[in-house]
């Protein structure tokens, strides 16, 4: 799985002109499932996400993970463009998992987020969606399983 999350001040998503899902300060995460992916990785993006220590600490490093920043928001996208083979000027996805494989692990990393306390908001899955967000920093950070 690949996630890139990006430290914001708020984010929200918009599918047919309404707000469907909307945070406050958190993370935006947009995840992306790998055809090799199960509930391994699953369980390892989404214990990396909640854990994330990129929020300021009282001496301004970044040493705090969203529950001790007082930041437990995500707002999670699915997102097959992660996997996109782009050696020619056309990308290809066929290293993105198909629906039937990726929405029960896009739906267990939102769920394992939601028993570790966290507000969990998110897209529909194949929707085509607006997604806003105020970033903070900027502070993004690319997370892949094959690298954890």
């Amino acid at each position: 799985m690949r996630a890139v999350v990006t430290r914001v001040k708020n984010a929200s998503v918009e599918i047919e002109g309404a707000i469907h899902g909307e945070i406050g300060q958190g993370f935006l995460v947009l995840l992306g499932v790998h055809v090799d992916d199960g509930p391994a990785e699953a369980a390892k993006i989404a214990d990396k996400i909640c854990g994330l220590r990129i929020f300021e600490d009282e001496n301004g490093k970044m040493n705090l993970n969203p529950m001790q920043a007082g930041a437990a928001n995500l707002l999670i996208i699915s997102q097959f463009t992660l996997f996109a083979d782009c050696h020619s000027r056309r990308p290809g996805f066929t290293l993105a998992a198909r629906p039937e494989q990726a929405i029960p692990l896009y739906e267990s990393v939102i769920a394992q987020c939601r028993e570790k306390g966290f507000h969990v908001e998110t897209g529909v899955f194949g929707a085509d969606m607006q997604v806003r967000s105020q970033n903070d920093g900027p502070v993004t950070i690319l997370l892949d399983t094959k690298e954890l």
